[in-house]
């Protein structure tokens, strides 16, 4: 069992952020939370008034993630650990969907995470210790029609991560990014921001896919609480992984995305060496 940390868990209404926080203070942990609505705020500090600490911030709104950032620290002292849980998937195929969608996608999923990065990276640097945790998704690896602006989102975040795990390992600072694959959270429920089809020709490729994510969505196999408890089980690591994937669905999704990309890399290896002097 690990000794109390400080968590700092942005999004904590629902799914994966809510399940963290309440594993977390479950095992004995400070944590401070992120969410975006009054009513949510109340709900997060009911959960132990002592030690859930919580915080109004949307994480598109960076000139206030400083100072949400002091103003905790100063409460609950410093961050140990930063989990970059706050994003929401968007759906739509990339020709109907408005290039505002995708601005908005990458605001919310990579340029807010990164801004909490930036406002406690100077504390951890000083203090050489600290750990950063990305949510990505199997998204971040693998596609399907109809998110591409999701899964770029999360491949970007995938690659920032591990830069980044390389730029602050002197500093004995860890990066994770964590990919589910389907779990029971609203990310395909509600949270989904959809762009409604215009274009008739995509509709045999995509109708299928949007329908079967629907129906399967607040019946998948993945279990948010499980979740959180390995993502506790990562924090208490002294060497944490660069990249954790999440459930059986994403394992093999990944491996099936590796084995083919290494057998497409084969097949034109020909073509790839042919541009030497």
């Amino acid at each position: 069992m690990m000794s109390a940390k400080t968590i700092l868990i942005t999004g904590v209404s629902s799914g994966f952020g809510l399940a963290l926080a309440k594993e977390a203070l479950l095992a004995g942990h400070r944590v401070i939370g992120t969410v975006r609505s009054p009513e949510a705020l109340q709900d997060f500090r009911a959960l132990d008034p002592d030690r859930a600490l919580g915080y109004l911030l949307d994480v598109t709104d960076t000139d206030r993630i400083a100072g949400v950032v002091v103003e905790a620290e100063r409460a609950a002292g410093p961050v140990d650990v930063l989990v970059n849980n706050a994003g929401y998937g968007h759906e739509g195929i990339l020709e109907e969907s408005p290039l505002a969608e995708m601005r908005r996608q990458f605001e919310v999923n990579v340029f807010g995470a990164v801004a909490m990065i930036k406002a406690l990276l100077p504390g951890m640097r000083e203090r050489r210790r600290g750990h950063i945790i990305n949510i990505t998704s199997m998204g971040g690896f693998i596609t399907l029609p109809g998110i591409s602006y999701y899964c770029g989102s999360k491949f970007a975040l995938e690659g920032i991560s591990e830069t980044l795990s390389k730029e602050l390992a002197p500093f004995n600072i860890h990066v994770t990014a964590v990919a589910p694959g389907s779990f029971r959270t609203d990310w395909a429920g509600r949270s989904m921001s959809r762009t409604p089809g215009t274009i008739p020709d995509y509709d045999a490729l995509f109708d299928p896919i949007r329908h079967a994510r629907q129906a399967k969505s607040g019946h998948q196999q993945g279990d948010p609480v499980k979740a959180a408890q390995a993502m506790l089980t990562l924090m208490a690591s002294p060497a944490p992984p660069v990249h954790l994937l999440l459930g059986s669905d994403a394992l093999d999704l990944v491996r099936q995305k590796i084995a083919a990309l290494s057998e497409e890399i084969t097949q034109w290896e020909e073509v790839t060496l042919s541009t030497g002097g």
